[in-house]
């Protein structure tokens, strides 16, 4: 068994761990620092505290708020240009998954001269990037602890998904009490992906013993807590569970991969524009459905921790109980079907399938899924989940 295991070289979990943004800034020699976040990072406050903080230790910050929910490849050049316009040589990014995919690339932009488009795919990074802070606001992505970054190319309307060491942050601050705030669908949105990063990377071809470990300890941790924590929005012991079970499932879902449901979910978001975790919460219980063949003891026991099927239940009886799960976990949290959310009718929407089963192909991940698709296969799952 080979298996390789990539994560930031600092982790830092707690309640409280952003405050330490200053402390970390300046023991990676940062001088002047860009500040990568969107609007309601701004809107919040919370963007002003960091830079607050940093200016008290004499780190004068630069925020580029420019970027847009599943960030573009536009967005990304756009804080590159206030990057070098104002001679920074650090890098934060602060936010959910979209902040913190464009603050990696940005960081790898400033010292790889070549397109954003030649980064795409599997260790595509010649040279490692300014030195990177990441600190996630949403229990979700992971995106902190990945060496992954998913931009869209506004020329092609496609998703660049990029693999590379050379994308990891020099440190991760993960605290979960800037989650406290979270609106609703949002914890639902983001806590559904969640789970789906922890089953796709316990089912996936390049599955080890390194990543099933964290991949579980997600899975459980999401099932026992998500519920509360959209219920409850103050509840910190929920709160903190969800950002811990986001941080693992990022450590997991890096080093082995993620599967067919993301392959499939980053052509919806491209082209209707749906968020990352929507997207994936859409899918996840078709999409399980059709790939319990593949791997039924795995399943089983994802079934078996959830509390979907008993301890003793047989393996085919425990895996074919998941997907029902799924869809009653997503209705609970008022999440639907894509035609709720996909504002156009189903004739549109029919049309763009090819296009769509091709994206999700030519990403990769649909070859980790332990039943691999075909075009016609991948056509077919998305009519059933509409």
């Amino acid at each position: 068994m080979n298996a390789q295991f990539n994560v930031p070289s600092t982790i830092l979990f707690a309640g409280g761990a952003s405050q330490q943004l200053a402390a970390q800034a300046a023991r990676l020699g940062g001088r002047r620092a860009l500040l990568v976040t969107d609007a309601t990072m701004v809107a919040s406050g919370l963007a002003q505290r960091c830079v607050d903080q940093l200016a008290a230790a004499n780190i004068p910050a630069t925020v580029f708020s420019g970027v847009k929910p599943d960030p573009t490849d536009e967005n990304v050049l756009d804080g590159l240009a206030l990057l070098r316009k104002t001679n920074c040589d650090l890098v934060i990014g602060l936010g959910g998954g979209s902040p913190m995919d464009a603050a990696k690339v940005i960081a790898v932009a400033a010292t790889n001269d070549a397109p954003l488009r030649e980064f795409a795919g599997y260790h595509r990074i010649a040279r490692a990037g300014l030195p990177l802070v990441c600190i996630p606001t949403t229990a979700g992505t992971g995106s902190e602890v990945t060496k992954v970054a998913v931009i869209t190319d506004t020329e092609r309307d496609v998703k660049m998904m990029m693999l590379d060491v050379h994308l990891l942050a020099c440190v991760a601050l993960v605290d979960f009490e800037l989650s406290l705030t979270m609106p609703a669908p949002l914890t639902a949105h983001v806590g559904v992906d969640t789970l789906t990063h922890g089953i796709e990377a316990f089912v996936s071809k390049k599955a080890n013993p390194l990543t099933d470990p964290l991949a579980l300890e997600c899975i459980r941790l999401t099932a026992a807590n998500l519920f509360t924590a959209w219920e409850e929005p103050g509840n910190r012991p929920a709160r903190e569970a969800m950002m811990l079970a986001a941080c693992l499932g990022g450590m997991a879902f890096a080093n082995s991969s993620v599967c067919l449901v993301h392959g499939m979910s980053r052509p919806i978001g491209a082209m209707f524009h749906l968020a990352h975790g929507l997207s994936n919460a859409l899918l996840l219980p078709a999409l399980t459905r059709w790939s319990l063949p593949g791997a039924v003891a795995r399943y089983a026991q994802i079934a078996r921790l959830v509390g979907a099927a008993a301890n003793n239940a047989p393996d085919e009886t425990a895996a074919a109980s998941l997907p029902d799960y799924l869809s009653t976990l997503n209705a609970r949290l008022g999440i639907g079907r894509p035609r709720d959310f996909i504002k156009m009718d189903r004739v549109a929407f029919e049309q763009k399938l090819p296009a769509m089963a091709d994206a999700a192909l030519a990403s990769g991940s649909p070859q980790n899924n332990p039943v691999v698709p075909t075009a016609d296969e991948i056509i077919e799952l998305y009519r059933q989940a509409w």
